[in-house]
């Protein structure tokens, strides 16, 4: 008995460690964002790896990866996090040391911890407060994160934003009267009472990063990646009218010959020029027959 529960226990022991290391071997597409006032990356995709060797894909690993894939000097300049009281927490965003006033999210929802999971296909967006006493900042996002536009197409789009009940419970409302902007650039286009705006020009295929601005308070610049595609134009050639040519080109080689050879069977001797006459209407008319017989 002994000996099996020896043998129960190395088994379970050998499960366990191969359980990490493929948990710390795995890997995962994630999409991350940056705001520090405005965009500092927006849905840029990375590869997430587990850095800190916890066993598990989580948001800072996506923000490592981030850091390492796009900001200059890499993880080791702009991002930093170490365990506090509270679990993990971040020290360093994109460069800015603040005494901890950041905030992120996964897919739209408030994350509890730096440790939380992702997975392949997830969005983080993480940003830096610009009200670091009050926190007023305005978490926002648009209904849709990425999206393909054709020349002639005018898409609607909205913006949410998270707001906090008096239990301190999350949930969206659009964003009435902010401004859109294209490439940073504002575009005068302005978000109605659902938050819905349209209108949209750009100066010619590529890729446009949207998001939003507003004058009555602090919004966390949102990321919309919209890939703009122009229609190439049709260099076909018109129809040619070929009837003609279709019936000529049905008469072979060998039908043509054969029209000459009987034609010069029918020659007479040199200098009988009624002959001559009579041969020539012969060959024309054979050979206007043949055309005749090929065209039916």
């Amino acid at each position: 008995m002994k000996k099996l529960l020896s043998i129960l226990t190395t088994v379970a022991v050998i499960c366990c460690l191969l359980g990490v290391s493929a948990a710390a071997d795995a890997s995962a597409k994630v999409y991350v964002t940056v705001a520090n006032g405005g965009l500092e990356l927006a849905n840029s995709e990375v590869t997430v790896t587990d850095i800190d060797g916890d066993g598990a894909l989580t948001i800072n690993d996506a923000l490592y990866a981030a850091h390492e894939s796009y900001f200059k000097g890499g993880a080791a300049a702009g991002y930093a996090s170490e365990m506090s009281d509270y679990g993990l927490m971040l020290t360093k965003l994109w460069g800015i040391e603040n005494g901890g006033s950041y905030g992120y999210y996964v897919n739209n929802a408030s994350a509890w911890s730096l440790a939380d999971p992702v997975k392949d296909g997830d969005y983080v967006n993480a940003f830096v407060y610009q009200d670091t006493k009050a926190f007023s900042d305005r978490y926002c996002y648009f209904d849709k994160a990425v999206a393909d536009v054709n020349q002639g197409e005018n898409p609607a789009f909205v913006l949410n934003g998270v707001y906090f009940d008096e239990n301190y419970t999350a949930y969206s409302a659009p964003i009435a009267g902010a401004e859109i902007t294209v490439n940073g650039e504002k575009t005068g286009i302005v978000t109605d009472e659902e938050g819905r705006f349209s209108g949209l020009t750009f100066a010619g295929q590529g890729v446009y990063t949207v998001s939003a601005v507003s004058s009555t308070e602090t919004l966390v610049a949102p990321a919309l990646t919209i890939s703009y595609s122009v229609p190439k134009t049709s260099t076909s050639e018109p129809d040619t009218e070929v009837s003609e040519v279709s019936t000529v080109s049905e008469t072979s080689t060998a039908d043509v010959t054969r029209c000459t050879v009987e034609g010069n069977l029918a020659n007479p001797k040199s200098g009988d020029s009624s002959a001559v006459v009579f041969s020539a209407a012969a060959l024309v008319i054979s050979c206007g027959a043949l055309l005749v017989i090929k065209k039916k």
